[in-house]
């Protein structure tokens, strides 16, 4: 029997690859190329993996790919409601009848968007790259595919892509602002407007379509987010029992941006207020608002797993944006939104990333961990002007170095006072400096 999808199947496809690329603002995302691998594109919703599938395909079309070997392939389509996944040899099919001289030949890149609206796909993504000569990308917006669940779906055969909101230079470069040249070749004046959109970027965060919003209408955007996350990617998908211990978690998470969480004390004041929730409840509510990327969390840093059972860890939103809008302090909080800043850009660059405290108890915000090995101790600080806050500064991250001897210590600053004091040991640099490095 003739599939009702065919028609509009071989119409998606000759109108996609028809199409020219939409003019994006470009990512700095790192894309893993491994042969026999698909590539899944993940984030939370809205931070701009479909941009980022595009950019990937006009990349390939600027190194030499003929038009016709990428395609993009969007299942977020009326038309193709009831897909099964037997319909989906149909995309194959068309896609090589209409265009045979891709096949064996030379590579195809399908960029599949969407996909988990057919039931079954990942048997059909893992068959593909078995038995044809093909670059798979995946992408979607249901909780599966937002997550890390979409590789181990795939049985070993995929790997991530992580899409962050923007950074900082990105941040910059969608505005058209970003420096030429190096942050420490900047003129006064170039400085000094630096500072100030690094400011409003603390404030505002990086999800695109937040960029130049005023407060209400940003607000009320990024409001919306967290909600469709809450409902979709953890209450529906997890079915959660007890939401509203859910949502007064997040409520505490997201309003302490940068502070630590104790899953025992959370659980006492939830007894205390009469909620019966379990512990391990608690824990699974944790896990799910990571997964869904809405927040990311760092443990101590330890090789003994008892301590590190035992010691809360520091949670930070996945946006400097979501701060204002769940912060019932009243204050700028300037300090912990450049914390999260900081940690951001960290993950973005692949660090592995835990805080310290040490024998003597003081705290140093990171210990991160470089793909390459280098190992850096950082502390993040507003503003250092007051002797005795640059002093417990720089007496945390000497006796952390104590610990962790292999490590660079670097101190973090908003802004650089006009005479900086002498630091031995320590490089000191200004976060504009350091979120715009290569």
């Amino acid at each position: 029997m003739e599939s009702q999808f065919r028609p509009v199947i071989r119409q998606k496809i000759v109108d996609s690859v028809a199409a020219a690329p939409p003019a994006l603002t470009r990512r700095d995302v790192w894309i893993p190329d491994l042969a026999n691998k698909a590539v899944a594109v993940i984030g939370m919703r809205r931070a701009g993996k479909t941009s980022l599938l595009w950019q990937i395909l006009n990349d390939r079309l600027a190194a030499g790919a003929p038009r016709d070997t990428l395609l993009y392939f969007s299942f977020e389509d009326e038309r193709l409601a009831g897909m099964q996944a037997r319909d989906l040899d149909i995309l194959l099919e068309e896609y090589y009848r209409l265009y045979p001289e891709s096949r064996d030949r030379r590579q195809a890149t399908l960029f599949l968007d969407e996909i988990q609206v057919v039931p079954g796909w990942e048997a059909f993504a893992r068959r593909i790259l078995d038995t044809e000569n093909i670059k798979l990308y995946l992408s979607g917006s249901s909780a599966r595919l937002l997550s890390r669940e979409v590789a181990t779906s795939m049985r070993g055969r995929a790997m991530e892509a992580v899409v962050f909101p923007f950074s900082f230079r990105e941040s910059l470069r969608h505005a058209s602002r970003e420096p030429a040249k190096s942050p420490t070749h900047l003129t006064k004046a170039e400085r000094s407007a630096l500072d100030n959109q690094l400011h409003a970027f603390l404030a505002q965060g990086g999800f695109p379509e937040a960029q130049g919003l005023d407060l209400r209408h940003r607000i009320e955007l990024l409001r919306g987010y967290v909600d469709v996350v809450l409902l979709r990617d953890v209450i529906e998908r997890h079915t959660v029992s007890h939401p509203q211990a859910l949502l007064w978690m997040v409520r505490q998470l997201l309003g302490n941006a940068a502070g630590t969480f104790s899953i025992n004390k959370f659980h006492a004041d939830l007894k205390s207020q009469g909620f019966a929730v379990a512990k391990e409840t608690l824990h699974a509510y944790l896990s799910y608002l990571e997964d869904a990327f809405l927040l990311c969390s760092i443990e101590i840093a330890t090789s003994s797993e008892r301590r590190r059972r035992v010691n809360p860890r520091k949670v930070y939103p996945i946006d400097t944006g979501l701060i204002p809008i769940y912060d019932r302090s009243g204050k700028a909080n300037i300090g912990h939104a450049l914390e999260t800043a900081v940690l951001l850009e960290l993950l973005r660059r692949g660090a592995e990333v835990h805080y310290v405290r040490t024998a003597g108890g003081y705290e140093v915000d990171f210990l991160a961990r470089h793909p390459d090995g280098r190992e850096d101790l950082i502390q993040v600080c507003a503003n250092i002007d007051d002797a005795n806050t640059l002093q417990r500064e720089l007496r945390a991250l000497d006796e952390a170095a104590t610990e962790h001897p292999r490590a660079q210590r670097l101190l973090i600053v908003l802004d650089k006072p006009a005479a900086p004091p002498p630091i031995e040991g320590i490089a000191l640099a200004t976060a504009s400096d350091w979120l715009l490095a290569p």
